[in-house]
């Protein structure tokens, strides 16, 4: 399992965090998806032999947000 912090601008509410977990949780390989709205940033736990990490800010940008 790989480990990585992600620099996420546009997260502004509840709304934001919930849509970010739910939709990168159910990504196939994805273990864990953490948002820290006050920082900026989502924590997420995968399987880098099941997902990619592009495939991952792919799912995050399609929402809205800027993946730095």
């Amino acid at each position: 399992m790989e480990h990585i912090t992600l620099n996420v601008q546009g997260m502004s509410c509840g709304h934001c965090v919930n849509s970010i977990e739910q939709n990168v949780g159910q990504i196939n390989g994805v273990q864990s998806v953490k948002v820290n709205l006050e920082e900026g940033k989502v924590d997420v736990t995968f399987n880098s032999d099941a997902v990619s990490l592009k495939d991952i800010k792919d799912v995050i940008e399609d929402q809205g947000y800027d993946v730095a």
